[in-house]
């Protein structure tokens, strides 16, 4: 891993050095915040390129009933 030096205005530095000294966060703590963070960002992607693609048959009963049955049999999927 490799540091990384980042600039917070002076009512954040306070915060952090107040969270560290009371609460023992450390980098733990900032790298699962970031991780946390990305979550979001990959869902907000995924829909984009969902919303950009091209359009798909409807959904109906009948590709739901197919859905459950390769679910229940544990057969990986094909796209069509």
């Amino acid at each position: 891993m490799s540091p990384m030096n980042i600039s917070l205005p002076d009512s954040l530095i306070d915060f952090v050095d107040e969270q560290v000294c009371e609460c023992g966060y450390g980098n733990d703590h900032v790298r699962e915040l970031i991780w946390n963070d990305k979550d979001p960002l990959r869902l907000r992607g995924l829909l984009l390129a969902g919303a950009e693609s091209a359009p798909a048959k409807p959904v109906d009963e009948a590709y739901l009933d197919r859905l459950r049955r390769r679910v229940k049999s544990g057969r990986p999927g094909t796209r069509r």
